[in-house]
């Protein structure tokens, strides 16, 4: 099996790397979480500049045609530099959305607006006390005329406070925990009866609770079947999992080097701290966590082209255990190989331990997805 990138996607990664490496330092991050809606606009329409923005959708879309390993590049690009604009929200699941089940029109509404980065998107899909179960909506979406009203609340919506359009999740028929019965829809972020509260996460991105009271929508609001849109969230999902595996990968990479970079600069005793055993053991033991976090998520994206959803599900899920694992790992190494100062919100090592312990919570954490692959009798 050749796991060496092509020509074209080495190309893809100097070109992401170039950029962020001009445009995203950690002081240009901190000025970046003053903008309005805590991320940079300048930033955005760089990447829409660099089609970054339309690497997933087909030609016909306008978009590049581009697959899993190109958005694994990316990812982790944007891990590295700790991004703080929408790309996971936007490209990856709102584009997502659109790529698998929405229609010619929809896709021609929409689209062109993703790629040319005017138009944002956010996913209303977790609820109260509902945890990781996608299937456990409340939110309803009725029949009204030949359109829909919704009603309900979403909570701790990614992009939330800044999306120009919502994709919501809401049950058309059935109890709350049914698993048919759920469509997904199109709202805008502006209709009358939504309510946004927006606010900071920990890792600096922002995100919001909404509800919906009495939102009309047209009958070409719905993506897909209104009746049976499950599938469509599992894979997507699914997909937005495998993303952010990704993205941990770049960030426990940078975790990585900083670190060393510290132990071979911090002195004690008149030597550099890198040069205690000890501590050379703990760098080893996290480059080992590095690797296997590493090879998982490319396991993960190369899954995106098996014909099975169910050994899709289970790889992504493996994924995103050893994803949490390593991530845990490598950011407490981290701080504690750097003292005191890894504690400050001046130094940047600190906001990738929050950031990677935000990707080991969304959509499911380490227990919630050691069960997934225990339910589905293992990898083999």
């Amino acid at each position: 099996m050749d796991f060496d990138l092509s020509e074209e996607q080495r190309l893809l990664k100097e070109s992401i790397d170039g950029l962020l490496t001009d445009s995203y330092d950690f002081d240009a991050r901190k000025k970046y979480q003053k903008e309005k809606g805590g991320w940079s606009k300048a930033v955005w329409g760089k990447l829409a500049e660099q089609g970054l923005l339309g690497l997933p959708f087909a030609e016909a879309d306008g978009g590049f045609g581009a697959g899993a390993v190109e958005t694994m590049i990316v990812m982790e690009a944007l891990g590295k530099a700790l991004v703080l604009e929408p790309y996971l929200a936007t490209v990856v699941i709102g584009g997502g959305f659109l790529r698998h089940g929405g229609s010619a029109e929809q896709k021609a509404q929409h689209i062109p607006g993703i790629i040319d980065g005017s138009k944002t998107f956010a996913f209303a899909q977790l609820e109260k006390n509902s945890r990781y179960d996608l299937g456990d909506v409340a939110t309803t979406a009725k029949k009204k005329g030949a359109g829909w009203v919704i009603d309900g609340e979403k909570f701790v919506v990614l992009n939330g406070e800044n999306a120009d359009t919502l994709i919501v999740t809401a049950r058309t028929k059935g109890g709350q925990r049914d698993k048919s019965g759920i469509g997904v829809f199109l709202v805008p972020a502006n209709a009358k009866g939504v309510t946004r509260k927006g606010y900071p996460t920990q890792d600096g991105l922002h995100a919001a609770d909404i509800t919906f009271t009495g939102v009309e929508v047209g009958a070409d609001a719905a993506i897909g079947d209104p009746e049976n849109g499950l599938a469509l969230i599992e894979r997507v999902v699914d997909e937005a999992r495998t993303a952010m595996c990704a993205e941990a990968v770049g960030a426990m990479d940078e975790s990585l080097k900083s670190t060393v970079e510290y132990l071979k600069t911090r002195k004690q005793f008149g030597v550099a701290i890198g040069s205690f055993q000890t501590l050379q053991h703990r760098a080893a033991d996290m480059f080992v966590a590095l690797e296997q976090a590493r090879s998982m998520s490319m396991f993960a994206t190369m899954a995106a082209d098996f014909d099975s959803a169910k050994e899709r599900a289970t790889a992504v899920a493996a994924a995103k255990v050893q994803i949490g694992k390593s991530g845990k790992f490598i950011g407490q190494q981290s701080i504690q190989l750097h003292g005191g100062i890894g504690m400050t919100q001046e130094a940047k090592i600190g906001h990738y331990f929050k950031r990677l312990t935000m990707i080991e919570n969304t959509f499911g954490d380490t227990d919630y997805h050691l069960r997934r692959v225990t339910d589905a009798g293992g990898l083999v």
